[in-house]
């Protein structure tokens, strides 16, 4: 029980539990079951991606690149939809986490292979996937008549209260946990975030263990490309566009360390999820967006200081530890 109360989870849960009730005070009728539906559903696609982005920062890297990857793999499905409305959706949805895996994959290769520093890999990637958007899809926009009615109205199917795009949130970070907690590949990634030099003498291959951390990103920005076209009925250069500055506070906020190595899939979610809360609860009381950006920043900050002290202490602890052994 104390291990829980001190963990950095419990009080992140707790705080968005208290914005939630403070709120609710404010404009009765925030805390209602649907309004908290909704907001989960608002904050799915950002659960998926900062799950993703948790993936690459726990090996010491970062993938800068998701937003324009989840914009170019949802332009394609979409181009693909209004040209051959006969292929099913489920069909359309592999594509884009197809397409999203392989762009993934060029990023990985290039920081593996050819030693470059991730945030330039992605920096630069960043641009290009965005001037693709514009080439293949001549500069135009893909509209709602373009679309078929499956393709839209799919992510809206609800099930047990929830629509299935909260769905595939929760199955997705129920996967991933499993992938992070139970398998070799989650243990590599956490290794080599903790202690690169050691994980090589542990046998584990460092290059390519960022590589499929970078393709697990990729994957997951390409599915949520489908969904973000499917949900907002439009397919653009312009989608998604900041967004990864959102993905990366997520999972900051969350407890996920820049410096690798530290951060659980309950954290990368409760801290989308905190991002969620302060979105929808804002323009309920009033607040400008201007201040709903400053409020967002300045919990970036928060977030970071706290993960650093914790980092301070941890290694205090060892260091106190080692002396009393000695």
């Amino acid at each position: 029980m104390k291990s829980l109360v001190r963990s950095r989870e419990f009080w992140l849960a707790a705080v968005i539990i208290a914005m939630i009730v403070a709120t609710n005070l404010r404009a009765p009728g925030f805390a209602s079951p649907d309004r908290l539906a909704g907001i989960f559903n608002d904050s799915a696609m950002l659960i998926i991606l900062a799950l993703g982005q948790m993936a690459v920062i726990l090996t010491r890297s970062i993938d800068l690149s998701m937003a324009s990857n989840l914009a170019l793999s949802g332009m394609i499905v979409a181009l693909t939809n209004a040209a051959f409305p006969e292929i099913p959706v489920p069909a359309l949805m592999l594509l884009a986490a197809f397409c999203g895996l392989i762009l993934g994959a060029f990023n990985g290769v290039l920081v593996w292979l050819l030693g470059i520093p991730a945030i330039v890999v992605t920096l630069g990637t960043l641009t290009i996937y965005r001037g693709l958007i514009f080439v293949i899809a001549g500069g135009q926009w893909v509209n709602a008549d373009a679309f078929t009615p499956s393709f839209v109205e799919l992510t809206r199917y609800q099930i047990l209260g929830l629509p299935l795009l909260s769905w595939y949130a929760i199955i997705i970070a129920a996967g991933f946990f499993l992938m992070m907690t139970r398998t070799s590949i989650g243990r590599a990634i956490y290794a080599i975030g903790v202690n690169p030099a050691a994980s090589v003498y542990a046998g584990i291959e460092v290059g390519r263990t960022r590589f499929i951390a970078f393709c697990v990103s990729g994957m997951l920005s390409g599915f949520c490309g489908y969904l973000w076209v499917s949900r907002y009925v439009i397919g653009s250069v312009e989608v998604a566009r900041g967004y990864e500055l959102t993905i990366v506070a997520a999972c900051v906020i969350g407890g996920i360390s820049i410096a690798g190595g530290v951060g659980t899939v309950a954290g990368a979610i409760l801290g989308a999820l905190f991002i969620g809360v302060i979105n929808g609860a804002l323009p309920v009381i009033d607040i400008s967006p201007f201040w709903q950006m400053a409020i967002s920043g300045a919990a970036i900050i928060i977030a970071v200081i706290l993960n650093g002290r914790t980092e301070k202490q941890g290694g205090r602890l060892i260091l106190k530890q080692a002396e009393r052994t000695a």
